[in-house]
């Protein structure tokens, strides 16, 4: 029987809730709904294991992981009634970099690090590398701060023989990637893009943290969609707002123009409603056992097929 990952988390909010709870659920029911790759590298979806967590809230701190999941501002539903503890406490989190060593001492018997917390705070992203780095743990960096992308510390990462997955998620079935496929679309049938925008809201505390602090955000939207054209002004990337009532839903509206034989025109509307967390996790999965499966076969560095998964893999702008 394979050894099961074993993985710490950075950060408890809606997405780490979203996928413990969607472990949880794949252990209790068998389920493979929603689940785009039932096992990668030898790994089940059952086959993780959370062994350490960290988070800033006084309320989350000292709690288990699976109560941690719930307190708020955290939002997502509960979707198994099957969730016994997990054992694992919640430490608290680095406040400065001075800690790195505590954090990468408390790493021990970690073989993956999910840095899960907010984007818009790339030293903080950093440290935790650098921790996962003494540590001798891979990293994967779900938000859009600039890490993985980083020549430097794919080097680092390469040199220590340790995985670096990175940067921001592609959700499994969100905006970024209905956009990027439609884009493909219009190129592939021929047509020209005279202009497109896209509008995201939603009710998370992340989101609530990126309609402040979206700048990195908005860039690794436009890495996503890997298109030329959207270098060249015709897209537009509407800041991300914040609705409350929305809670751990994304709304997200499209609109694209363009013009077809004859110049006569194109134009398409679509609105989008998932639950963001789900998206999140969906991918993550894949992530955190391509992460230990390399990490077990001794590559360094970034891993390639986890490139379609991510909003800005290495080589796309910082």
């Amino acid at each position: 029987m394979i050894e099961r990952a074993k993985v710490a988390v950075v950060g408890v909010g809606n997405n780490v809730s979203a996928l413990v709870q969607g472990i949880a659920f794949h252990r209790a029911t068998g389920s493979l709904v929603g689940i785009c790759r039932p096992e990668v590298d030898g790994l089940g979806v059952g086959d993780i294991d959370f062994v350490a967590a960290f988070a800033v809230s006084d309320a989350k701190v000292g709690a288990d992981l699976c109560d941690a999941i719930f307190v708020a501002p955290n939002n997502f539903p509960r979707i198994t009634t099957e969730l016994p503890p997990s054992g694992v406490r919640v430490q608290r989190g680095l406040t400065d970099a001075s800690e790195v060593d505590r954090v990468a001492n408390a790493l021990t018997g970690a073989e993956v690090v999910l840095y899960s917390a907010p984007s818009g705070r790339p030293e903080v992203a950093r440290a935790y590398a650098e921790a996962a780095l003494r540590a001798g743990a891979a990293f994967i960096n779900t938000t859009s701060d600039v890490v993985a992308r980083d020549p430097q510390w794919i080097e680092r990462f390469e040199a220590a023989g340790l995985p670096l997955l990175g940067d921001d998620l592609t959700s499994q079935f969100g905006t970024s990637i209905v956009h990027r496929t439609l884009l493909r679309l219009l190129e592939e049938r021929g047509l020209t893009l005279t202009s497109s925008y896209q509008v995201n809201l939603g009710g998370t505390e992340d989101i609530r943290n990126l309609a402040h602090n979206g700048s990195s955000k908005k860039q690794s939207k436009l890495n996503a969609l890997g298109s030329e054209q959207s270098t060249a002004g015709r897209i537009e990337m509407a800041p991300i707002g914040h609705i409350a009532n929305l809670r751990s839903e994304k709304v997200a509206y499209l609109n694209i123009e363009a013009q077809g034989w004859g110049e006569t025109s194109v134009s398409l509307d679509i609105k989008l409603k998932v639950h963001d967390p789900s998206g999140a996790a969906g991918v993550t999965v894949d992530l955190v056992r391509m992460a230990v499966g390399a990490l077990r076969a001794g590559r360094g560095g970034h891993v390639p097929a986890a490139a379609t998964m991510l909003k800005s893999p290495p080589g796309t702008t910082a």
